[in-house]
């Protein structure tokens, strides 16, 4: 099934006339209709939906009345759309009866609903109202196996379960200490005035609404293509993409600077298995504490699941553990390359949301709260260098999320507004009268993209049921056994994430007039040398040689100046210069730097000396292509 969902003023339809073979018998009722202030629902019956018609029905169902719960109406046109699909169904009495149980379906749920007849054609209006949730497009088709059944291989936890369920209060809580409850009034956040916070604004909007599809190719995507970073894997299954040399050296960059930086703050790196036992008690109660959808396998022995973190190899180490308060905080890390999620399709978006991902994770366990409070203060610090030093603006740049039950708020306060005033900016809070998950309060950092979609780029939580869960236990000062709190820390997001972010910063950056650019130290080229003619390369050769620190290329094709400059430019390398028999002899050099119209001048040493210092404390790596542009192969035509 296909949906393309407007919030419309008004729409109106007349049939004009009937479709052989295909059109449903109708009475006078139905000849015409117009409905106000409504969610006009076009549907694409495909041939998918007959594997499995209850369940193409019940989330057919579900997803119409969560939008139109969304835009606070509770009128609905439903609409057959045979343009949304090249894949419909070749049955119309199954497309009829699929629609007549959707409407029976929602009218039962307490909607007005008006349903357009199947098989024909019509004369129909729909006035959009054009705000941020008005045009919505769904995709519901469940996964087939060889035999065209549905898979049963997709496990989802009872936790992602309520999450779908579940009632939110949501507030805003200024650096002041103010708090505001904020609510969405038809595609309106009310409740506080986001003047000087309209990246908030937009953070709360898509928080509340909890609209995760993207309804068009977001700006990254282009790039990832154009730059020869990543694509899409039409050999593999949907969210799994392909990294070009380019790209898994941006990865390999950001996934050395990460772990480097956890170490340093004294998370000891491990490695464990990716695949775990489906039916193992601990495992099995902690997956349905977790929102997400699992991958599960049968192998030759057991059901097992892919891993979606880096809990459950570090949870199941520390059972095995013998620890002393004396020791704690024990700070465990794993980059996992990579961790599994069911994503659904429709959130399948370039970099953004992954099915397969590589995630850094680093647990530490707590002797109490108060000790967890503190560490995860710690951890907030090491976040923020993290995502400053890889070329992110904190706190200007990104928006705080604090999800936390009603009771720790209410007996941690003063701790959570500290923790709102040291990130500098208003936090948006969505609190639980109920503990539905594992932890009791987490925070985020959220880039919001070109689309109005925000991603966390980190989080930490406060787990208060894994130690005891997974009987984690350490010695107290008494000589008894206790079970420790743990923090969960994702640093710096999802890897694949971060790429995306960076991509979309720089799509925005443009929009307001400035060169996208990427952080000199990822720039998969860093300095482009663009010989006149041939005589030249010996020279740029030896130029190279005198600059080890960076990563240095020479465009050595038959194309003009002016192209190879332009095809530099193309690819955002930060620093260009054209040697010829002036540069030969005098031995200036006339750098264009991206981003400034006049060339900077200086000569070699002097720019070695300020590409180490452009480089810093970054990691490094050499060149993930050949030297020469004229051996390169062509990844994206």
């Amino acid at each position: 099934m296909r949906l393309l969902l407007i919030h419309s003023d008004q729409v109106s339809y007349e049939v004009t006339k009937d479709i052989k073979g295909f059109a449903e018998e109708i009475d006078d009722s139905m000849r015409s209709a117009v409905m106000d202030e409504c969610v006009m629902a076009f549907c694409s019956v495909e041939h998918y939906d007959e594997a499995d018609p209850e369940w193409t029905t019940t989330q057919t169902t579900e997803e119409i009345s969560k939008v139109a719960k969304q835009v606070n109406t509770n009128n609905i046109m439903l609409y057959p759309y045979a343009h949304l699909s090249h894949d419909l169904t070749k049955k119309p009495k199954f497309a009829i009866d699929l629609l007549k149980d959707v409407e029976s379906r929602l009218l039962g749920e307490g909607f007005e609903v008006k349903r357009s007849p199947f098989g024909w054609y019509k004369a129909f209006k729909v006035s959009c109202k054009g705000h941020p949730l008005s045009e919505l497009s769904r995709e519901i088709r469940p996964e087939l196996d060889e035999d065209g059944k549905v898979k049963e291989d997709i496990e989802t936890s009872d936790a992602l379960k309520a999450e779908e369920t579940q009632r939110s209060m949501w507030f805003v809580l200024d650096p002041d200490g103010g708090m505001y409850e904020i609510s969405n009034i038809k595609g309106k956040i009310d409740g506080y005035d986001f003047t000087d916070e309209p990246g908030l604004e937009k953070f709360a909007l898509y928080e509340i609404s909890k609209s995760r599809a993207a309804t068009q190719e977001p700006p990254h995507v282009g790039y990832m293509q154009k730059l020869e970073l990543a694509d899409y894997e039409p050999g593999s299954d949907p969210g799994n993409l392909r990294f070009y040399p380019k790209g898994r050296l941006m990865k390999s960059l950001l996934e050395t600077y990460v772990t480097r930086e956890v170490v340093r703050y004294g998370g000891m790196e491990i490695e464990s298995p990716i695949m775990y036992d489906f039916e193992h008690p601990s495992l099995k109660s902690y997956m349905h504490r977790f929102p997400a959808r699992q991958y599960t396998i049968d192998t030759p022995d057991k059901r097992v699941f892919l891993r979606f973190a880096a809990c459950f190899g570090q949870f199941l180490m520390a059972h095995d553990a013998t620890i002393s308060y004396k020791q704690m905080p024990v700070r465990l890390y794993e980059l996992t390359r990579y961790s599994f999620r069911v994503e659904q399709r429709g959130e399948l978006t370039g970099l953004r949301r992954l099915r397969a991902f590589t995630m850094p994770d680093c647990h530490a366990l707590c002797a109490g709260m108060d000790q967890a409070k503190e560490e995860m203060m710690v951890r907030f610090d090491l976040s923020r260098k993290l995502l400053r030093e890889t070329g992110f603006d904190v706190p200007g740049g990104l928006e705080f999320a604090i999800r936390v039950t009603r009771e720790f708020f209410e007996n941690n306060r003063e701790y959570v507004q500290n923790m709102v005033k040291d990130y500098g900016r208003p936090a948006l809070v969505e609190m639980w009268n109920e503990q539905f998950f594992y932890f009791v309060l987490k925070y985020e950092w959220n880039f919001v993209d070109a689309l109005g979609k925000a991603s966390a780029l980190n989080t930490d939580q406060i787990d208060v049921e894994n130690g005891k869960r997974y009987g984690i236990t350490y010695i107290d000062a008494d000589g008894e056994k206790q079970h420790p709190y743990v923090l969960h820390l994702s640093p710096s997001g999802a890897i694949e994430r971060k790429i995306y972010a960076l991509l979309e910063k720089a799509y925005l950056d443009g929009q307001k007039g400035q060169t996208p650019s990427l952080p000199y130290w990822l720039a998969p080229t860093q300095v482009r040398l663009v010989p006149v003619n041939d005589e030249m390369v010996p020279l740029c050769e030896e130029m190279v040689s005198k600059l080890p620190g960076a990563r240095v290329d020479i465009d050595d094709t038959d194309s003009t100046i002016g192209k190879k400059v332009r095809n530099a430019a193309k690819e955002w390398i930060p620093y260009i210069i054209v040697i010829g028999e002036k540069e030969k002899e005098s031995g200036e050099l006339g750098v264009r730097v991206r981003g400034q119209k006049e060339p900077h001048n200086t000569n070699l040493e002097e720019f070695g000396r300020m590409l180490v210092e452009k480089q810093g404390d970054m990691p490094w790596r050499p060149l993930a292509v050949p030297m020469m542009v004229s051996k390169r192969i062509i990844f994206r035509g």
